[in-house]
């Protein structure tokens, strides 16, 4: 598969329309669960997917190395969310969920991304794409553009802050259930 990618994404700096587009198509899948994971609906990652497909469009031919096809399209897509971070306000997630949802696993996953969310852009990346997407290290590196010495910093310093919040928020809530009754 990655001799053949390299092939597609060659004649797609070429200019190949069709090379490009099936690239995309093998990528569409991986594309969309990164961007469900920063915004967290669905409306948003297929807008945010489309505005990074459109832009790697345009700027294809600018690639340099095509075995890095994926580092670039996904650092296209990061952009792409940012971007549209900044213009619009964000959302909590607990206005999505039920407020009478009583399933503790489905609360576990929602303290996680809440805390997730609560962490700056550049831990919460390194998260995403390390524990997500499954993606190495050095792929981080390459897509945010520095050293692999910090994106291991980053995902030490993400879990050390996630590990606090999650932990102080089930303390928080052990409280108000025994002052509860």
């Amino acid at each position: 598969m990655k001799e053949d990618t390299t092939k597609l994404v060659k004649k797609a700096i070429r200019g190949s329309k069709s090379a490009y587009g099936e690239l995309i198509a093998a990528y569409q899948i991986y594309l969309y669960k990164t961007a469900f994971l920063y915004v967290k609906n669905e409306a948003d990652a297929l807008d945010a997917v489309q505005e990074c497909v459109t832009r790697g469009m345009i700027a294809i031919e600018k690639l340099k190395e095509p075995r890095y096809f994926k580092t670039w399209i996904t650092r296209i897509l990061l952009n792409c969310i940012w971007q549209d971070k900044k213009k619009t306000p964000t959302v909590s997630l607990d206005e999505y969920m039920e407020k009478t949802t009583t399933d503790y696993l489905i609360e576990e996953k929602v303290d996680l991304y809440d805390a997730i969310d609560s962490l700056n852009d550049q831990y919460k990346t390194a998260v995403i794409l390390f524990y997500f997407q499954e993606l190495k290290i050095k792929e981080i590196a390459q897509i945010m553009d520095i050293p692999e010495g910090s994106v291991k910093a980053d995902l030490y310093r993400a879990k050390k802050q996630l590990r606090k919040w999650l932990t102080e928020d089930t303390h928080n809530k052990k409280e108000v259930k025994r002052h509860a009754k």
